[in-house]
């Protein structure tokens, strides 16, 4: 309705303009050619943004969001168990020997796949247009996220670990600044601040778990081991989005799936050296031939990291990142609740009410993130006169319309640059 306004006023203005000149001839051309290309499109644009999905479409569309959901949250839910099973719980010989070897085994099965799609995707061929060095640095910060991932388990609980990754916002803002100049709004900061404060209230209310000893001393070290290690994950994970997020930037060309075969070779080789160089290698291999059940659980969490990865992207492309944010948030509360039914974990009321701080504040965050895309989206639907008359918007690289002369114009790119969307989204 305002752009039919604008549009009004703009062509009333016109007219009186090119009256005052006695170019009356003109007035009725320029109206005739507004209204001929203006029409239409604004009716069409109209009728994409206010006309309902036909039953068809809306079935497929059902479909395919229960879809991702039940494979995320599948994938994630089982990842999350088997994790905390691994690195919390003894087995017949005693408690699995290395974080690193669980990082290491993920890496080789995703790498697999990668390499898989990869090939799929460009023709058989793994070439990749940026030198693989440059993804060095992320692959670093993702093996030292996911290795304090799997650590920090040894010294807090599941529950306290994954309302610790809601803290990831406020390094990756930092990151974001520092790596590619972003700038965020003080709401950013405030929601930041708010999940801050609720996971502190988790954690200080008695939620942290894992080994546990009568010397307070040796709890309070091994509560600052497990912060350490979190903090660890939280800011190489941060790292590692943005670092990704500068490479498809400067490589528009590099896929997801060619990131994710570079990340993970990179990956593979650094933790299958700290294994050998560690002597961490040997000492797991002997456990898992002692303890069949602890490899049957790597290969568990290797599969279910790659399916989730695949969901991820799949998702992603099918929905946007906001339904995604959505199902990952859920699967995090489905994640603690689980963690505390099958492992006995016990959430007193205080740190009860942190965590509600923490998903609050995320899903205000979600809240914001969805009104504003459909505000972007609702903006580029309806093209507004201006837009047309100036030779923007849609349908403009078509037809333009200047001093009532009809030209035609093709659309074209400042220096052949392009956009790329940083994908190759972490979801730990």
């Amino acid at each position: 309705m305002a752009s039919v306004v604008a549009r009004n006023r703009r062509e009333t203005e016109t007219e009186d303009e090119l009256r005052e000149e006695g170019d009356s001839d003109n007035v009725t051309l320029l109206k005739d050619k507004v209204e001929e290309v203006a029409k239409p499109l604004l009716d069409d644009a109209e009728k994409k943004a206010h006309t309902p999905q036909t039953e068809v479409q809306a079935t497929a569309g059902a479909k395919q969001l229960a879809f991702c959901f039940i494979g995320l949250q599948a994938s994630y839910l089982t990842w999350g168990y088997v994790q905390e099973k691994v690195m919390t719980r003894e087995y017949a010989t005693g408690k699995f020997p290395s974080a690193t070897f669980c990082v290491f085994s993920n890496r080789v099965l995703a790498v697999l796949i990668a390499m898989l799609a990869t090939l799929y995707q460009h023709g058989g061929k793994l070439c990749i247009s940026a030198p693989y060095y440059a993804f060095a640095p992320c692959a670093l910060s993702n093996s030292l996220s996911s290795f304090g991932q799997y650590q920090a388990l040894r010294y807090v609980s599941f529950p306290l670990q994954t309302i610790s990754k809601s803290t990831k916002v406020i390094p990756v803002m930092l990151m974001g600044k520092l790596l590619n100049k972003k700038t965020y709004p003080v709401v950013d900061y405030v929601e930041a601040l708010a999940i801050s404060v609720g996971v502190s209230i988790f954690s200080l209310a008695g939620a942290s778990g894992g080994s546990s000893s009568s010397s307070e001393t040796v709890d309070a070290g091994v509560a600052f081991l497990g912060l350490c290690m979190l903090a660890l994950y939280v800011v190489s994970d941060s790292f590692t989005s943005q670092w990704q997020s500068k490479l498809y930037q400067a490589h528009p060309t590099v896929d997801q799936f060619q990131m994710m075969f570079a990340v993970n070779s990179w990956a593979i080789t650094m933790t299958l050296f700290a294994l050998v160089t560690s002597g961490e290698l040997v000492l797991t291999l002997k456990f898992l031939t002692l303890n069949p059940v602890a490899g049957l659980d790597n290969l568990t969490i290797a599969v279910t990291s790659a399916t989730g990865q695949l969901f991820i992207f799949y998702t992603i492309k099918t929905f946007g990142p906001v339904v995604f944010t959505i199902i990952m948030t859920t699967r995090q509360v489905f994640s603690i609740v689980i963690s505390c039914i099958v492992f006995g974990h016990s959430i007193p009321l205080p740190s009860f009410v942190g965590a509600l701080a923490v998903f609050g504040a995320i899903f205000h965050r979600i809240k914001r993130q969805a009104s504003n895309h459909r505000n972007k989206s609702a903006q580029k639907a309806i093209p507004t006169t201006d837009k047309l008359l100036s030779g923007s918007g849609p349908g403009a690289d078509k037809v333009s319309i200047s001093n009532g002369v009809e030209t035609s114009s093709e659309p074209t790119t400042a220096g052949g640059a392009s956009s790329s969307s940083s994908g190759g989204p972490n979801a730990a």
